[in-house]
């Protein structure tokens, strides 16, 4: 059996016609009235053909705006759509929600001023109404992880637009001006958590679960999984499953392993547990610098990113200066920080 060890450094205007509004009307009502005369609409000579007199006739769809005309609602003009305007209800309501984005883009504007990013935050596309098919990334395989319906292990999620997904691991910081940020910013991220680090306060990760941020697993005690017996890691992974259940209400689908390492025995245990994916990462982002599992060193479509709740004790920085340096990078570049789950 092999096990297999992650890197843990860590409008178009629309013409509108207005009933009695002179002009083109009166020439219909006119035709009208000399096709009344004439007998043309209905004639012998049949649609567009000649009458008695030897003048064409008048099409179907002709007569039909006449008759419209005859009976008080207007046909189209000519060049226009023949819908109608909105009305009062629907012109309010169009004009409340203009009125709504306007507002929301002003608050991204001023959030992004305030917590000092150098430029707006790009909005991700909306997610994708068919799930991508999630495989095992070429080389994280482990015996029989096919054979046995083992949950996939990538860094990557198949997309091709440019996004990437933040995910953030273990919950030893607790800033309370984070969680001001991520919200003011409506940036989404994916947190890993381990009891052991957060015991201390599972109401800082309440706030951030009403915040819409899931919470998933990543062990009950952080250890080397690879080391273990199958049931020491099924006590690890279950464990943290139950915590978050108890404590948050939801059970995870998505698990971590710590350090990125793990074996046949990890996925096993896994998905006994109710684990359904293993994301790792392809980026790391720290508060002065990023790391890379590819040599080029470059973001692709898809890219997961991971970090950790760090604060100046272990880093040079805060989460807040971990942040700016993540979304300067992807938002220069032209990327949007889309959810995880959305593409799960």
């Amino acid at each position: 059996m092999r096990f297999v060890r992650q890197n843990d450094k860590k409008v178009v205007k629309r013409a509108s016609f207005k009933a009695g509004s002179g002009g083109v009307r009166g020439v219909v009502v006119v035709l009208a009235a000399a096709a009344v005369v004439s007998g043309c609409a209905g004639g012998a000579g049949g649609a567009g053909g000649p009458d008695s007199s030897g003048k064409p006739e008048k099409s179907r769809k002709s007569q039909k705006s006449d008759d419209s005309v005859e009976r008080g609602t207007p046909g189209p003009v000519h060049g226009q759509s023949g819908r109608r305007p909105p009305d009062a209800s629907t012109a309010r309501a169009l004009g409340a929600y203009a009125l709504k984005t306007r507002r929301a883009h002003a608050a991204r504007v001023a959030a992004a001023k305030r917590w000092g990013l150098a430029a707006l935050p790009l909005l991700p596309p909306a997610p994708p109404a068919r799930k991508p098919a999630l495989r095992t990334r070429e080389g994280f395989e482990v015996d029989g992880h096919l054979e046995d319906g083992l949950p996939p292990v990538f860094t990557t999620v198949p997309t091709r637009h440019k996004v990437v997904f933040l995910t953030i691991d273990d919950g030893a910081e607790k800033d309370p001006a984070f969680l001001r940020m991520m919200s003011d910013l409506r940036i989404p991220y994916t947190a890993f958590l381990s009891d052991y680090l957060i015991e201390d306060d599972y109401g800082y990760f309440e706030r951030m679960r009403d915040r819409g941020v899931v919470l998933d697993n990543h062990t009950l005690n952080h250890r080397y999984l690879p080391a273990l017996s199958y049931t020491a890691q099924k006590r690890e992974i279950c464990g943290m499953q139950d915590v978050i259940e108890k404590r948050y209400g939801e059970r995870p689908t998505l698990f971590r392993p710590p350090y990125g390492s793990y074996d046949q025995d990890t996925l096993r245990a896994a998905k006994v547990c109710g684990i359904e994916a293993v994301p790792l990462w392809n980026e790391e982002v720290f508060a002065d610098r990023w790391e890379y599992r590819e040599g080029d060193r470059e973001l692709r479509p898809g890219d997961i990113v991971l970090s950790h709740f760090r604060g100046e004790g272990d880093w040079k920085g805060t989460m807040r200066d971990m942040i700016r340096r993540f979304l300067n990078r992807v938002t220069a570049e032209g990327y949007a920080v889309a959810r995880l789950e959305d593409y799960l």
